[in-house]
C-alpha cells in the first residue's frame, strides 16, 4: 500500500502545480497515511491536488482499516469464500482467541466505521458549508471526518484546525471521532449489544469484558488527567490559553488532551506550548490508543496491566489481578515487552535524529519520534525542515509504529522455538 501510494502521489496529477512530485516527499506522505500518523513535509491542501488529496484520503482508510479487514471485505464483497489461511491471518491481525465469526466480524466493522464516518460528515457539512460553500464544504467534511475515526491527523488546513478553536462542534465532532476510532471495535460492539438488549427489553444483566473495564476507565482517566495537566500548564502561557476566555480554554486543553491519543489535529499551536506540555502530550502519545482501533502507541490495556503489576508488588501479591480477573502471565510478559520494544524504537531514532540534525532543539526531536511512532502525527513544526536522512528514520519509525514493534523484531529474530527443558530458579536482587 505504501508503495502504490508513493508511486501514484509521485505522478504529476497528484500535485498542484502539475509538476512530477519529489520521490521523498510523496513515500513520507504515503508512509503517514498507511500508518494513520498525520506528519507531514508539505501543506496537504495546498500541494496536492483534489486528485492527489482523494489518494491520501483512500490511502488513510485503508491503512485504518487495517490490511487483513479491507483486503478480507473485498473478497467479500467479490463473492470469495474465507479459507482456514484467511480465517487465521484475521484471528492474528485482530488478536482474537477464536476462529469463528471472522466474517461477520468484518462486515461489523466496516459497518461501524461507515456509520460513524457518515455522522461526522453530516454534524460538520453544516460548519464548513457556511464557510467554503456546498462543494468544498462537503469534501472538508468528508475529509476530516475519515481523517478523526482513523486517528490519522490530515487536514487539508495550514493551520490544522487552529481557525476552528472556538467552533463547540468541530471540537465535539472531532474528538468524538477521534475517541471513538481510538477505543477500539470490540469495545464499540460491547456497547452497541448493550443497547440492543435494552431496546428489546432485554433485561438480563450484561457482563462486560475484561477488555471492556481495562478500556474505558483507562481511557476516562487519561482524557480527564491530561485535560487538567494541559489546562494548568498553558493557562497563563501567552501564546496559547492565556488570551482566551476560561470555556474556551477549557475546551482547546480538552481538544488536545483527546488528540494526543494518537489523531494530529490541533488547535493549539504546538510549537508554542511550554516544555512541561510537550512532555505531558510525549507521554499521552506513547500510550496511545487501545488495541483493535486506529490508534497506535503501547495501548492502554499494556499500561494498565503494568500499573495492576506494580500494585500487586506493593502489596505483596502473587497474582496479577484486575476486576476481580487474573491477568494470565502471557499477557505481562507481552505487555513489558511491548514497552521495552517500543522505549528502545524511540531512544534510537531520537539519537540518530539527533546526530544528523544536531541544530535541532532535543525536546523537539524527541517529541517527534514519539509521535511517528504512536503513529500520532502532532509536531513542533519541524518535520518540513528535517533533513533526508532524518525523514527517512521516521518514515521507519511510522512503519514500525503502525505494524507493531513486537511483529518486527519476531521478523528480524524468527519463529519462537519452543523447547522442553527446564532450568533451576534461582533469585536475584531487583530494583
Amino acid at each position: 500500500m505504501i508503495s502504490v501510494g508513493t508511486a501514484l502521489l509521485m505522478l504529476p496529477f497528484s500535485t498542484a502545480s502539475g509538476e512530477w512530485n519529489d520521490p521523498i516527499v510523496a513515500l513520507f506522505t504515503a508512509t503517514s497515511a498507511v500508518c494513520v500518523t498525520g506528519l507531514i513535509v508539505v501543506d496537504t491542501g495546498s500541494y496536492f491536488s483534489a486528485l492527489g488529496e482523494s489518494i491520501v484520503l483512500l490511502l488513510i482508510q485503508v491503512g485504518g482499516l487495517g490490511y487483513m479487514t479491507a483486503t478480507t471485505f473485498l473478497l467479500l464483497l467479490l463473492g470469495h469464500r474465507l479459507g482456514l489461511r484467511d480465517r487465521l491471518a484475521i484471528q492474528q491481525s485482530m488478536d482474537k482467541t477464536e476462529l469463528s465469526g471472522a466474517k461477520s466480524l468484518i462486515r461489523s466493522i466496516i459497518a461501524t466505521t461507515m456509520i460513524f464516518e457518515l455522522t461526522g460528515v453530516f454534524l460538520m457539512l453544516p460548519i464548513f458549508m457556511s464557510d467554503y460553500g456546498y462543494t468544498k464544504g462537503l469534501w472538508l467534511s468528508i475529509f476530516h471526518s475519515i481523517s478523526a475515526f482513523n486517528n490519522a491527523g490530515f487536514s487539508l488546513f495550514s493551520d490544522s484546525l487552529m481557525q476552528y478553536a472556538r467552533s463547540p462542534v468541530i471540537n465535539l465532532v472531532i474528538t468524538g471521532l477521534v475517541i471513538f476510532g481510538g477505543i477500539g471495535y470490540q469495545v464499540i460492539m460491547e456497547v452497541f449489544m448493550w443497547l440492543r438488549d435494552r431496546v428489546q427489553g432485554r433485561r438480563g444483566r450484561v457482563v462486560f469484558s475484561l477488555h471492556f473495564k481495562i478500556v474505558t476507565s483507562t481511557t476516562l482517566v487519561l482524557l480527564g488527567l491530561g485535560s487538567l495537566a494541559l489546562l494548568a500548564t498553558e493557562f497563563y502561557n501567552p501564546f496559547t490559553l492565556a488570551t482566551e476566555g476560561f470555556s474556551v480554554k477549557v475546551m482547546m486543553a480538552w481538544f488536545q488532551s483527546v488528540i494526543a491519543r494518537t489523531a494530529g489535529f490541533n488547535t493549539i499551536d504546538i510549537g508554542s506550548m511550554t516544555k512541561t506540555s510537550l512532555f505531558i502530550i510525549a507521554a499521552l502519545m506513547f500510550i496511545g490508543a487501545s488495541p483493535g482501533s486506529t490508534g497506535g502507541g503501547i495501548k492502554t490495556t499494556t499500561i494498565r496491566i503494568l500499573m495492576v503489576c506494580t500494585r500487586a508488588v506493593l502489596r505483596g501479591k502473587q497474582e496479577v489481578m484486575c476486576y476481580q480477573r487474573r491477568i494470565p502471565v502471557e499477557r505481562v510478559l507481552k505487555a513489558i515487552a511491548v514497552v521495552v520494544g517500543s522505549g528502545m524504537m524511540v531512544i534510537c531514532v531520537t539519537t540518530l535524529i539527533s546526530l544528523t540534525d544536531s541544530n535541532l532543539d532535543f525536546i523537539s526531536v524527541l517529541f517527534e519520534s514519539i509521535s511517528a511512532f504512536a503513529t500520532v502525527g502532532l509536531s513542533t513544526g519541524i518535520t518540513a525542515n528535517l533533513s533526508t536522512l532524518a525523514k527517512l528514520l521516521l518514515i521507519v519509525t511510522m512503519y514500525v509504529g503502525r505494524v507493531g514493534v513486537l511483529l518486527m523484531m519476531s521478523a528480524i529474530v524468527g519463529d519462537p522455538k519452543l523447547s522442553t527443558i527446564h532450568y533451576p530458579e534461582e533469585d536475584l536482587l531487583v530494583g
